[in-house]
């Protein structure tokens, strides 16, 4: 069987000490470049395929600084820090530039730890909502990487009419890889950002928007990633504050039994 469409687009060639290389993948495009949770993947998989990785992740935050163009592109990324339990990560992805040099397109920080068993909980409950198969899948429209995902929206769907009426910013959906591939970090990192912009479903107007930064949290160990297999998940999505061309969106992601695996916290631009 052929490549799944999530790994050609994550996969990266040692390039160097501290760097790789990678492509961008039509399979994940966007209104204007890569679906930005597939690139903070790619990002991600900078660290996770270094020789010298400790841990599995905890943080990772991205900055978005240009949309990554088609073709290659380079990653660098830097253990600047190693302690007993956490490292601390820089990254970098440039692409060539039209003078020659290179353009940063993305920066980013993660950080990974060496986990313990000790005492926990959760304090974010799942909400309740109905089987995903009993729900209709969302059908894809207007960008290439959505046909990536199985969708089916609980609450708060994309509106039918952009008429300014909206009342709210929730957005509840469950999702999985299209086709299904079991879940880890990589693919996480992905669907932290699968929601669409918060301020469509506010106002009900569609208005160009794009992530700035997104700080995704992971809370997910290797166990709980193995118990979500190819299953789905359940994703929640709210927006917060909307002022002056900018708003900011938390999410949380569950899996079927109710394990919270993620949270992420982005800053989103947006134009009138």
């Amino acid at each position: 069987m052929s490549e799944h469409f999530f790994d050609q687009a994550v996969a990266l060639q040692p390039d160097g000490e501290h760097a790789f290389r990678g492509a961008a993948h039509p399979a994940w495009a966007n209104m204007v470049g890569p679906f930005g949770g597939i690139t903070a993947a790619s990002a991600l998989n900078g660290v996770l395929s270094h020789p010298k990785l400790l841990g599995a992740p905890i943080a990772l935050t991205v900055n978005y600084a240009a949309a990554l163009g088609p073709g290659d592109y380079r990653l660098a990324a830097v253990p600047v820090r190693t302690n007993r339990s956490t490292q601390h990560w820089t990254l970098a992805m440039t692409q060539p530039g039209a003078d020659g040099g290179e353009d940063t397109v993305l920066t980013a920080t993660a950080v990974t730890a060496a986990r313990r068993e000790t005492w926990g909980l959760s304090d974010a409950p799942m909400p309740t909502a109905p089987a995903p198969h009993t729900l209709d899948r969302f059908k894809p429209f207007g960008a290439e990487w959505l046909k990536r995902y199985d969708m089916r929206t609980v609450h708060g769907a994309v509106p039918a009419t952009w008429d300014g009426s909206g009342e709210h910013s929730l957005t509840q959906l469950w999702v999985r890889d299209e086709p299904g591939r079991p879940l880890d970090f990589l693919s996480l990192a992905s669907l932290a950002d699968v929601f669409y912009p918060r301020v469509w479903l506010r106002r009900a107007t569609r208005v160009p928007a794009g992530t700035v930064s997104i700080t995704t949290y992971f809370h997910a160990d290797a166990a709980m990633l193995a118990r979500s297999g190819t299953g789905y998940l359940f994703g929640q999505a709210r927006g917060q504050a909307f002022s002056n061309g900018f708003f900011d969106q938390t999410a949380q992601l569950w899996n079927e039994g109710g394990e919270l695996l993620a949270t992420s916290h982005q800053i989103v631009y947006y134009k009138e």
